[in-house]
């Protein structure tokens, strides 16, 4: 343990989610083919990916947004709550995680599932995060905005570095299995995000399904929903009066928080970190 949280590999993770028997648990995880995986660093659009995975597997059925809370409903393969919730599951399974590449179960190598890896500018995803930390009772205190940005630019945060993260997806060599999408592109143009994902799963839904389900999957509609926006999280884990869960849901708030300094440090150490890599980042880091 290091500051109330475990350690796993060198990645911090917080203990109220995880255990050393969840994280063996996620490591003989048995992936079967039809398995789908929304991957992301914290705080780059998972619950998101909650709440569309369902609709596009199961054409649209409100069903489950509606009666599942989202951890129930697309389970975290690291966390505890996996082991009680996993014979629940109907074929094809919907999953999430934080996990880098090299932490995903043997069996997701060997397997034929699918993955999405959403990225998000770490600019803005440094600044939800602040937030996170601030209503999320089992983390630690972040301190000020630019402790915080330090600590992110040293992996002093949960699930480590967000550029080894980055690399070691962008790096991943599946093929047809990986898509790559941004929260940006979800936030531009939700429908098209959706139809991508649709295409991707095999699932080529007609044009009203796909608005059907952007039409719940939008950020207003998740906000109000109770299976979706934490409102069932006790407040002893989330005070939401400290800060909503789903706070604004837009992209270039990171403006209203960076001074010059903080931007070219951060700037600085990000590009120097994935200098070499045969990938670009889809942002601009200026």
């Amino acid at each position: 343990m290091m500051s109330g949280y475990i350690r796993y590999h060198g990645l911090l993770l917080p203990p109220v989610a995880h255990t050393m028997k969840s994280l063996e648990f996620a490591q003989n995880f048995a992936v079967q083919d039809s398995d789908v995986f929304a991957v992301t660093y914290p705080k780059s659009g998972t619950i998101w990916m909650q709440e569309i995975l369902p609709l596009v597997l199961n054409g649209g059925d409100l069903t489950p947004i509606h009666t599942i809370p989202n951890w129930d409903r697309v389970p975290w393969l690291e966390e505890s709550r996996l082991a009680s919730v996993v014979d629940q599951l109907v074929s094809p399974r919907a999953l999430v995680s934080h996990f880098p590449y090299n932490l995903m179960p043997p069996s997701f190598s060997t397997s034929k599932a699918k993955v999405i890896y959403v990225m998000r500018n770490p600019k803005d995803l440094v600044v939800s995060s602040y937030y996170f930390h601030q209503m999320a009772e089992f983390l630690e205190d972040p301190g000020t905005f630019d402790e915080f940005v330090d600590k992110f630019l040293e992996g002093r945060v949960l699930f480590g570095k967000w550029t080894d993260h980055m690399k070691s997806w962008m790096n991943a060599e599946l093929g047809d299995r990986i898509m790559y999408i941004t929260y940006e592109d979800m936030l531009q143009d939700l429908p098209a995000a959706v139809r991508r994902i649709s295409n991707f799963l095999g699932r080529n839904h007609s044009e009203e399904v796909i608005q059907k389900i952007a039409e719940h999957c939008s950020f207003k509609a998740m906000k109000t929903n109770t299976m979706s926006n934490f409102s069932l999280v006790p407040k002893i884990y989330m005070d939401n009066d400290k800060s909503h869960f789903f706070r604004k849901g837009i992209a270039g708030d990171w403006k209203n928080h960076f001074n010059s300094e903080q931007l070219a440090r951060f700037t600085s150490v990000i590009q120097k970190e994935l200098e070499g890599e045969s990938f670009s980042l889809p942002w601009n880091m200026d």
